[in-house]
């Protein structure tokens, strides 16, 4: 799957976030622009996920990485609100449970990846197993480095097992975190989302800063990419995340299933439960597969 945008880290490429603009929405010039085309990747969206839960010939996963009020949630509200739930799952990853501290850094993760036919959304992910230690001095240059080289190839070992993976850094300023954490102290309504962690870890934003951008150089690859997105406006972050995803699910050029059986010609209006029963028996199509799983290897 090869896909363009301004946005997408090339693999190996270096990278200096703050040559990265925040604040720019190239294509639009305000929000009332974007919320004609949001609503058609939505109703897209809908349409492509339809497609793929009922082919179950590729899963999706999707990554959200950013700094503390980056976005996170908004994005999975604002583009994935016409999702049907049935095939879609968020998963967050936090500290380790004492059980997941135990296991290998991965384990927890691989637990959440989607099945084929699912659209899987990690909220968090992974990557925060070597950005949080790395920052704080837990682990070495050396043990994150080549926590980064497992995730390479744990993530080439999913597409090769057909995940799709898209991973986006929401990029927002320094300014535009204190203006939304002003905010939340200023608003008692969200006051619930604040924690002490939360600035806590502004002390370290430099140090966050020079991590994400070796993770983006040394992980972002052809079978699992990066796409840098400037989320200091809200409605320009949803409206290039979702034309993403809507181009990436597109170039799977993913089909409905063959049926399991010809219902041309059945009327259950005019023709008994038991000529129905029997039509649909010898018109059945043993070629038509159960499920794109069963053929996997």
């Amino acid at each position: 799957m090869k896909l363009k945008s301004p946005f997408l880290i090339k693999p190996h490429s270096k990278v200096k976030l703050s040559a990265f603009p925040t604040a720019t929405h190239p294509g639009y010039s305000s929000e009332a622009a974007t919320k004609a085309v949001l609503d058609k990747h939505r109703q897209q969206l809908t349409d492509l996920q339809e497609v793929l839960y009922a082919s179950q010939a590729k899963a999706v996963l999707i990554v959200l990485q950013g700094m503390d009020t980056a976005g996170k949630d908004g994005t999975i509200r604002h583009i994935f609100s016409g999702i049907n739930p049935q095939g879609c799952d968020v998963a967050s990853f936090k500290v380790p449970t004492p059980v997941e501290a135990h296991h290998d850094f991965l384990w927890r993760c691989h637990a959440q990846v989607p099945a084929r036919g699912m659209i899987g959304i990690f909220n968090r992910s992974h990557y925060e197993d070597v950005l949080s230690p790395w920052v704080h001095g837990q682990t070495s240059d050396k043990i994150a480095r080549r926590r980064m080289d497992n995730i390479v190839g744990w993530e080439r070992m999913l597409a090769d097992q057909d995940v799709v993976i898209l991973k986006f850094f929401l990029h927002i300023s320094h300014a535009e975190q204190t203006r939304r954490l002003q905010s939340r102290i200023d608003t008692p309504d969200k006051r619930w989302k604040i924690s002490p962690a939360d600035f806590e870890e502004r002390k370290f934003w430099d140090k966050y800063m020079s991590a994400y951008e070796e993770i983006l150089r040394r992980t972002s690859r052809k079978h699992a990419p990066w796409f840098v997105i400037p989320s200091d406006h809200k409605w320009f972050r949803n409206v290039a995340i979702s034309q993403i995803l809507v181009e990436g699910m597109q170039a799977l050029n993913l089909k409905y299933p063959a049926p399991t059986f010809d219902p041309k010609g059945i009327d259950l209006a005019e023709e008994s439960a038991a000529v129905v029963a029997k039509k649909v028996k010898q018109r059945a199509n043993p070629g038509a597969p159960k499920s794109a799983a069963n053929t996997k290897e």
